[in-house]
């Protein structure tokens, strides 16, 4: 299985911080944002991983993460997203990487507490379709949103107003290597992006979506309010018990 990091975009939700420098590179606790990720990907025994970035400080995740060694990685492959298309634009980039293999994408603000072997894991034995992991939150109108009927989503709403369930589909996907054929069929949505809430539906349409809860506790880092969260969560539980090195 390889992995992609998707740490593009401009993170003007950000702004000052990101005006000089990609909120990837921000700190969380001790460490850089894009540690927390890739070591989430290595943790789960994946050790070819590429990073889609892009703004005017892509060289500088070069300088700090160089070949990906420090993770324990085989290797770490960059790529280029120019502009902002959206996640599943960014994850087109990837798919010479990928290369017929299944792929764990992984949001590159995303931080967790535990980890996601035991997802990995099971959609190796999956081996087709895709997996989604999901959290209970507060806020779900932030994210998409599953639609569920007993214990199957028949639907993925991306951001609504009136959310259908508490859940949050969280900023980790499992795909096959189907995934770059249906991102070729997609459209841009209102906001001018390819949505991987398209692709998620894409796959729940032909059945071959399942989804875990994500144990522990989970928040994006793309808002100045769930940055400093993030912060707070890690230094409570500690980088290095989150498996995180560096």
């Amino acid at each position: 299985m390889r992995g992609v990091v998707l740490a593009g975009g401009l993170g003007t939700r950000l702004l000052p911080l990101t005006k000089v420098t990609n909120k990837h590179l921000l700190p969380v606790y001790d460490r850089p944002m894009i540690y927390y990720p890739i070591q989430a990907l290595a943790n789960a025994g994946i050790d070819e991983v590429m990073l889609v970035t892009g703004g005017n400080s892509a060289g500088d995740f070069l300088r700090l993460l160089g070949n990906g060694k420090d993770f324990g990685l085989k290797r770490l492959n960059y790529t280029y997203q120019e502009g902002e298309g959206g996640i599943a634009d960014a994850l087109r980039l990837a798919e010479h990487f990928v290369d017929g293999e299944p792929v764990c994408v992984i949001l590159g603000d995303n931080i967790i507490e535990g980890n996601i072997a035991r997802a990995a894991d099971g959609f190796r034995t999956q081996q087709q379709g895709a997996k989604i992991l999901l959290k209970d939150v507060k806020d779900p109108q932030r994210f998409g949103v599953p639609v569920l009927e007993g214990d199957r989503v028949v639907k993925i709403e991306e951001k609504p107003a009136h959310p259908r369930s508490s859940y949050a589909v969280t900023g980790m996907y499992f795909y096959d290597a189907r995934v770059f054929d249906i991102i070729k069929t997609l459209k841009p949505s209102g906001r001018g992006e390819l949505e991987i809430t398209d692709v998620n539906n894409a796959y729940i349409a032909d059945g071959t979506l399942t989804w875990d809860i994500l144990e522990g506790w989970w928040t994006d880092a793309g808002t100045i309010e769930s940055l400093h969260l993030a912060n707070q969560l890690v230094a409570k539980t500690g980088a290095n018990k989150m498996g995180v090195t560096g």
